[in-house]
């Protein structure tokens, strides 16, 4: 690795000093009313992000270049990381799941509203939380510690984005070793570091996917360095935080790694454990509310669904799909296990992609975990499916079913036109190499 490209280095610090005016600019947003100027700086700074990628992609290996990509994925964070979060309220939730642990209660057992946590409640954290008289927490076991841990030293919202950061930078560090055991410029970890959509859901909202992405990176660094053990225990940790991490489970268990999957069973199982007081149904927290509210049971959280329905006008139900789904992506992970190259990261990215694009996800934070694979596989269209779910923020000024399906028809349909286009290039140009 050369010391200075100094070409690349202006041209990045360029761009970064835009990005850092834009993201204080952006945090100016307030309301309903503000989301669309929130959107305009949002797509400009991923536009900005594009060429930065661009760049940093094509430049010859450079210790300086490293060194900005990491300087200003930090000050990205850090200029917006003290202000109130604008795009979501989850982050209440987190912080009070904390301080009822911390009264010795379990998190899975009482709504918010309920009579029996009432000596809890405050002025700055309770009326914030939503679903808080309907909804059990959704989050899973590990999750929960975290929030245990981060709100004994400080039960605000800065202290539980500190914590989603930091999980960030353990990832950052996992990608840039990740990439230099596979022989990659260290530098790629700008595309997930300067990413504005992982920028905005951690630092501007600290959501916990950020925890779940950090131990993602520590799972495959340790499957890189051939530890079964850290890489069934880490996936499962993800697993613990947000519950997609699960469908990459068939790429780690690539080259004969069975190993892993009793390591990942157990630290599920004994996870669960520690919270089964509760009984074994509730203790999934809020998950049959959330697929109630998000239209799981009536097809209306599935773009593919809903497009067959208005192209064919097939009633199908939406068991059917879920069926289907559950076929794809089982004949996906099939495919990924007797498939004789190594290249586990492009087939995680695959189950990861299709799980993203099968599920339909409502929230643009669901997309974020996608952002990591783009340093090792940068696909244009994972680029641009990591980009356009921004329209997604549009559902605040409306989410009717039309709505939805304009917004996702914007989302998924050019996604799928350039991965098709993509296929058949590199079809292409494999034939005509050999």
């Amino acid at each position: 690795m050369r010391g200075v490209d100094i070409k690349t280095g202006v041209a990045l610090v360029l761009l970064g000093c835009v990005l850092v005016v834009l993201y204080r600019a952006g945090v100016a947003a307030s309301g309903v009313s503000g989301i669309r100027f929130f959107m305009t700086v949002a797509f400009i700074q991923s536009a900005i992000y594009l060429v930065a990628a661009w760049i940093v992609t094509r430049a010859r290996s450079s210790n300086s270049t490293l060194l900005l990509a990491i300087g200003f994925a930090v000050l990205f964070r850090v200029s917006i990381l003290f202000a109130p979060p604008y795009l979501s309220d989850d982050i209440y939730r987190y912080i009070w799941d904390g301080r009822v642990q911390a009264a010795g209660i379990n998190p899975y057992r009482y709504i918010p509203a309920a009579p029996e946590l009432a000596q809890l409640r405050d002025d700055a954290i309770y009326p914030k939380i939503n679903r808080r008289e309907i909804a059990h927490t959704i989050y899973p076991p590990v999750a929960q510690v975290v929030f245990f841990l981060t709100t004994r030293i400080s039960e605000s919202v800065v202290w539980m984005k500190v914590t989603m950061v930091i999980f960030e930078m353990v990832a950052i560090w996992a990608i840039a070793s990740l990439l230099s055991l596979l022989g990659r410029p260290r530098q790629l970890l700008l595309l997930y570091a300067w990413h504005p959509l992982v920028i905005w859901e951690f630092a501007g909202s600290g959501h916990v996917d950020a925890i779940a992405i950090g131990f993602i990176a520590l799972a495959f660094l340790a499957w890189q360095k051939r530890s079964d053990l850290g890489a069934g225990f880490l996936l499962a940790c993800a697993t613990l935080v947000k519950l997609f991490p699960l469908v990459l489970l068939p790429a780690m268990l690539k080259r004969g790694r069975w190993k892993i999957l009793p390591v990942f069973a157990a630290t599920i199982i004994v996870a669960y454990l520690a919270y089964l007081s509760v009984g074994p149904r509730a203790v999934l927290g809020s998950v049959p509310v959330y697929t109630k509210e998000m239209g799981v049971m009536t097809g209306q959280q599935f773009y593919a669904l809903s497009l067959a329905r208005k192209l064919f006008g097939w009633e199908l139900p939406s068991i059917a799909y879920m069926i289907a789904t559950a076929f794809v992506m089982c004949a996906i992970a099939l495919w990924t296990l007797l498939r004789k190259n190594d290249d586990y990261l492009k087939h995680a990215m695959l189950l990861a992609t299709a799980a993203t694009v099968l599920f339909t996800p409502h929230f643009s934070w669901y997309f974020c975990w996608l952002v990591f694979f783009l340093c090792f596989t940068p696909r244009l269209a994972v680029f641009y499916l990591t980009i356009a779910n921004l329209f997604l923020y549009r559902t605040w000024l409306g989410d009717s079913p039309d709505e939805m399906f304009l917004i996702n028809s914007v989302i998924y349909l050019p996604a799928l036109l350039i991965a098709l286009i993509e296929w058949s290039w590199r079809r292409f140009v494999f034939k005509f190499s050999r």
